[in-house]
């Protein structure tokens, strides 16, 4: 029998573009950043997904979205946890060159879970 790896969920807010690319790779992968963003950047609390996707998504895209996803504990440790602002204000920092590897310690389908017009 073969054991599931241990994994940390993750949430990303997200404006409806990037959430249309996400669909179109089945919910399984982040697409590659642009030029103009050289980090992707996962956050450790729905609390503060949610406030950048209420706050900041819909008054820049007219929509914001919420999605939450698993990633292998273990691959994580790489990336040290940031604090972006106040103590809840927690996120990793994959550079834009290895998010294909961290696509590939998804676990499971990535989950849309709030979604704010």
């Amino acid at each position: 029998m073969t054991s599931q790896p241990a994994t940390t969920t993750l949430w990303r807010p997200t404006g409806p573009k990037e959430l249309e690319l996400v669909r179109k790779l089945h919910w399984r992968a982040w697409p590659p950043r642009l030029a103009e963003q050289p980090i992707f950047y996962p956050v450790l609390n729905e609390d503060y997904a949610v406030k950048i996707a209420r706050d900041w998504n819909v008054k820049h895209d007219g929509a914001g979205f919420v999605t939450r996803f698993e990633v292998e504990s273990g691959f994580l440790r790489r990336y040290p946890v940031q604090q972006a602002g106040g103590e809840t204000i927690l996120e990793l920092w994959v550079p834009a060159e290895e998010l294909d590897e961290f696509n590939a310690h998804i676990v499971g389908k990535i989950q849309l879970v709030h979604e704010f017009h």
